[in-house]
């Protein structure tokens, strides 16, 4: 599934599209997703205003004028795509040609100046809901979620104490979206081989000063992560369509047998099963 790079990358690929545009006209292809639909969703959309989107760990947020937010997660398949607007998507120019519509696009968006945002999910473990703006954090897909690990209360200090007397594995406790919101597998695995960590540790025997780096370089990869536009895994696309290049930089995530990239490690990268999912480390340089 798409990890918090790749939602926030969307995010920022709706916003020009989206933000402060009417949806004149909201087209509502199915009964449901992965969840039935609300009740009336394609009548509370049509004529609304989108106020701004925002993300929250892996779901994106669309705040309405009506007082009510489109709650959107892209499950295993899903993508939101944009067509009216050039592909650098500057304000003000556009273009009106939009592709037909397909099979598994089943919502799509009419906005005001001939946009189109199409929300496609082949495999429909995608949801979407619309909720109270003011009740949204108490949503029970967002209520039990923990700190952002972008966000200010993400720290070392709160993360040590998260993690105290944690017998369970390192890997295993960051991907707990109660400890630490946002954090998928990939990352996870790039994080830990950056920080030097063994996934298999136990959380709890890790000191405060690796705790530290730790949190520093969570950052720093998915802030780069960000900036390449998410990885190109399976069916993940942009917003525009176009695809994410974070996977050139993978130095341990799908490396199995490879050498480690870490100078004068020596190591090669090797892979385990934690929890049903890969993880991908260099037994040399992971302690």
């Amino acid at each position: 599934m798409p990890e918090l790079p790749e939602v926030e990358t969307v995010r920022r690929g709706l916003s020009p599209a989206m933000e402060g545009r009417i949806i004149e006209r909201a087209e509502i292809r199915r009964a449901g997703l992965r969840w039935p639909f609300p009740a009336g969703l394609a009548d509370r959309l049509t004529g609304a205003r989108v106020e701004r989107l925002r993300r929250r760990s892996k779901y994106i947020l669309i705040d309405l004028d009506t007082q009510e937010t489109i709650l959107i997660h892209l499950g295993m398949s899903g993508r939101m795509t944009v067509s009216g607007l050039t592909a650098a998507f500057v304000p003000g120019e556009f273009h009106h040609a939009h592709p037909q519509i397909e099979k598994h696009d089943h919502v799509v968006l009419h906005m005001a100046g001939d946009v189109r945002v199409t929300f496609n999910d082949p495999r429909r473990f995608g949801a979407l809901d619309l909720i109270a703006t003011h009740t949204a954090d108490a949503h029970p897909l967002l209520a039990p979620l923990g700190p952002e690990p972008l966000g200010n209360l993400f720290s070392a200090t709160y993360l040590h104490a998260r993690l105290k007397g944690r017998k369970g594995p390192i890997k295993s406790l960051l991907l707990d979206q109660r400890i630490v919101s946002g954090l998928g597998n990939i990352y996870v695995c790039e994080a830990l081989h950056r920080s030097g960590i063994h996934p298999e540790r136990a959380g709890g025997r890790i000191g405060m000063a690796r705790i530290e780096l730790l949190t520093t370089i969570i950052r720093e990869v998915l802030r780069e992560a960000i900036e390449a536009g998410g990885s190109s895994l399976r069916d993940y696309r942009q917003a525009d369509g176009e695809l994410g290049y974070f996977q050139h930089n993978f130095r341990v995530y799908d490396r199995e047998g490879a050498p480690c990239p870490t100078p004068a490690c020596g190591g090669t990268i090797r892979r385990i099963v934690q929890g049903g999912r890969s993880s991908y480390f260099c037994p040399q340089c992971q302690r």
